[in-house]
This record gives C-alpha cells, structure tokens and sequence, in this order.
C-alpha cells in the first residue's frame, strides 16, 4: 500500500494523465487476490510501484505530487 507524506491518506490517488495522452483515459482502481493495487488505464492494466506513484500519482485530497511511500 502506499501513504501519502503530506496528509496521510492511503491508496487514494489518481493519475495525473499528460496533456499529450490521446487515449481515452478511463481508469480503474481495484485490489488484486495478494492485497496489491491494480491499476487499469485504457484496457492497460498494472501494479503500481513507488518509482511509478511519485513520477505520475497526484493525491486526490490533499493534491500533492512525488510524495508517496510505502505503509
């Protein structure tokens, strides 16, 4: 699971989609059987990393970027 440093909060994020991403940006968030995140963009499905959740993950309610960690 990740946390967010600055409000705490976990596993409660969105992407951030580039401006110049064509595609058509429906995304999903869901656990898969061994408690991981999965994320599915356009029909793209993967499990997130830290690398991953600081380069392109925004907190949904505090808005902050390249704050992540692991719980």
């Amino acid at each position: 699971m990740f946390v967010c440093k600055n409000c705490k909060s976990k596993d409660k994020f969105e992407l951030m989609f580039s401006p110049e991403y064509k595609g058509e940006k429906v995304f999903e968030q869901r656990y898969n059987k061994k408690g991981e995140i999965e994320i599915s963009v356009d029909g793209y499905t993967f499990t997130p990393d830290l690398q991953f959740m600081n380069e392109h993950a925004v907190c949904r309610y505090c808005g902050q970027i390249y704050m992540w960690d692991y719980e």
